[in-house]
C-alpha cells in the first residue's frame, strides 16, 4: 500500500526542484539522473535507470537537450505501438523526447501532446520541439492528477517513469482513463515493486524524486488500474535492477547502501505497463 504519511504536496516541490534542476543539467549539456545523486554514482556519469534506453538511429535529428533531459525508465514509445494519425498524451514529458518520438510515429495527421508540471521543462521542451521543427506536438502546464484535457480526447496515455512519482496513483489512472477514447489504450514505462521493500526506502523523500520510493508493487499497480476501469492489463518488467544499480541509487539518501541492497538488491525494475480502456 502507499504509505499515506509522506506528504503528496512534499512529493511535489521536491519533484519539481529535482526535475528544474535536471532541465538545467541538460541546457547546460549535462545529463539529469534519475536517482538522487547529481553525479549518477558509478555508472560512469550514465543514471543506472536511464541508461541505453533509446537506440541511436531512433533519436537521430532530436536535439541532444531532448535526450539529456530524458529521466524515464524505458521506451514506451517503442512498444506503444503506435499508429498513423492517432492523438498521444505523455504524462510528465519532460525535454520532451517521448513527445517528438510519437510525433514521429503518429504522423502529420496525428498528434503528441506533452503534460509537465515543472515550468523549467516545458521551456526546454519547446525549445526542442523548434530546434526539431516538429509541428504536430503541444506542450501543456500541468499535474498528472488533473489533466488538462477533455474526457475521450487520446488515443493512447503514454509516461516514462512518472507516475511512481505521484503520491496520489488513483488520481492519476482515473484521469488517464478519463482522457482516452473508448478502446483507447494506456502504455507506460514504470518503475515497480518485485516483492516488498523496507519502510524506510518508502518514507526517504530523496528516494521519492529518485524514481523507486514511491513505486508499486506489480500487483497493486495491476489492481489499481482495473479498479480505474482498465482492462486487459499487462506488467512486464524489462530491467530489474542489480546491487550496484542500487548502490547508485542510494547515494545522498541519507541510508546505509549496504544495509539496503541487502533487501533491495532484485526487488526494484523498470517494466512496460500495458492496459486498455473498454469500448
Amino acid at each position: 500500500m502507499e504509505d499515506t504519511s509522506v506528504s503528496i504536496i512534499d512529493i511535489k516541490e521536491i519533484v519539481k526542484d529535482r526535475y528544474g534542476k535536471a532541465a538545467a543539467q541538460a541546457k547546460s549539456g549535462a545529463r539529469g539522473c534519475c536517482g538522487s545523486s547529481g553525479c549518477c554514482g558509478s555508472t560512469g556519469g550514465v543514471d543506472p535507470i536511464t541508461r541505453d534506453l533509446y537506440a541511436a538511429g531512433e533519436t537521430a535529428g532530436l536535439p541532444e537537450a531532448a535526450l539529456l533531459a530524458s529521466l524515464g525508465c524505458g521506451n514506451p514509445t517503442a512498444l506503444a505501438e503506435l499508429k498513423p494519425g492517432e492523438t498521444v498524451l505523455d504524462l510528465g514529458s519532460g525535454g520532451g523526447i517521448d513527445v517528438l518520438l510519437s510525433a514521429r510515429r503518429v504522423g502529420s495527421e496525428g498528434k503528441a501532446y506533452g503534460l509537465d508540471m515543472t515550468d523549467e521543462m516545458l521551456e526546454l521542451a519547446r525549445e526542442n520541439q523548434r530546434k526539431a521543427g516538429v509541428a504536430n506536438v503541444e506542450f501543456l502546464k500541468g499535474e498528472i492528477e488533473d489533466i488538462p484535457l477533455p474526457d475521450g480526447s487520446v488515443d493512447v496515455v503514454i509516461s516514462n517513469c512518472v507516475i511512481n512519482l505521484s503520491g496520489d496513483k488513483d488520481r492519476v489512472l482515473r484521469e488517464a482513463f478519463r482522457v482516452l477514447k473508448p478502446g483507447g489504450r494506456f502504455a507506460v514505462s514504470d518503475v515497480v515493486v518485485l516483492g516488498s521493500v523496507q519502510e524506510t526506502i518508502r518514507k526517504n523523500m530523496e528516494l521519492w524524486a529518485g524514481c523507486i520510493a514511491g513505486a508499486l508493487e506489480r500487483d497493486e499497480y495491476r489492481t489499481k488500474l482495473e479498479d480505474a476501469g482498465f482492462e486487459g492489463v499487462e506488467i512486464e518488467p524489462t530491467r530489474v535492477y542489480a546491487a550496484d544499480d542500487i548502490r547508485d541509487l542510494m547515494a545522498e539518501s541519507g541510508l546505509d547502501p549496504e544495509a539496503v541492497v541487502a533487501g533491495a538488491e532484485g526487488r526494484f525494475a523498470g517494466a512496460f505497463i500495458r492496459a486498455r480502456r473498454p469500448v
